[in-house]
């Protein structure tokens, strides 16, 4: 599931926008520059959504400071219809711009077509004798169909993503359980990663040895 951090320091707007998310990527909510930039230098994102006024600084500065190190597209979410801040902010390399108030449905048509370009492609691993659609929920091992739970595919997919990279449990439990639940104990990561091996019989196959958790 693609992964979408979302800047708003209105928490109604951002919890809309999350709810209108929910069911097709995975949210994560900012409310202030710094805390964007904390999720961001400990997750990847395939998509930003990004207001402009914080208390604590300028969404455009923060832009051109994510175009110094990431590709990722940005669409801009802002009360500012002034045609100078709409070019300003595709000039510093948003990729669109969306002012408030705004339709959810149009919105999510903008982060749609976002994310459309080499979709399918990033949904799919292969590797070895394991074949995974994540789009189709296809999971194949030596052509042989896994029965994944749907936190058992979540988890798979945080882990495909992160191959070769350290993952921490704290990450892995979001990506898993995705806000359902107040609170998860350490130990239902450990059941379920235990039973996700099982099922993907990797006592004698190479598919987690590069995975590691911090």
């Amino acid at each position: 599931m693609k992964r979408i951090l979302i800047i708003e320091d209105d928490k109604k707007l951002s919890d809309g926008i999350r709810l209108a998310f929910h069911n097709e990527y995975s949210c994560s909510q900012a409310y202030s520059l710094q805390s964007a930039k904390d999720s961001f230098d400990v997750r990847q994102f395939d998509l930003v959504l990004l207001d402009i006024n914080f208390q604590d600084g300028n969404g455009m500065d923060y832009l051109t400071e994510i175009r110094r190190e990431s590709s990722v597209p940005i669409i801009m979410l802002t009360a500012n219809n002034m045609e100078m801040d709409i070019v300003s902010g595709l000039e510093l390399g948003a990729n669109d711009y969306i002012t408030k108030p705004f339709s959810l449905m149009v919105l999510r048509a903008r982060v749609n077509v976002q994310l459309r370009e080499d979709g399918h492609s990033k949904d799919i691993f292969k590797d070895g004798d394991f074949y995974f659609d994540f789009s189709k929920m296809e999971f194949l091992h030596k052509e042989k169909i896994l029965d994944l739970s749907k936190t058992e595919q979540r988890l798979l997919r945080c882990l495909t993503d992160n191959k070769g990279r350290v993952v921490n449990r704290s990450q892995l439990i979001d990506e898993a359980w995705q806000g359902e639940f107040e609170f998860v104990e350490e130990h239902a990561l450990i059941v379920a990663i235990n039973r996700l091996r099982k099922k993907i019989d990797v006592d004698n196959q190479d598919l987690a040895n590069p995975y590691a958790l911090a």
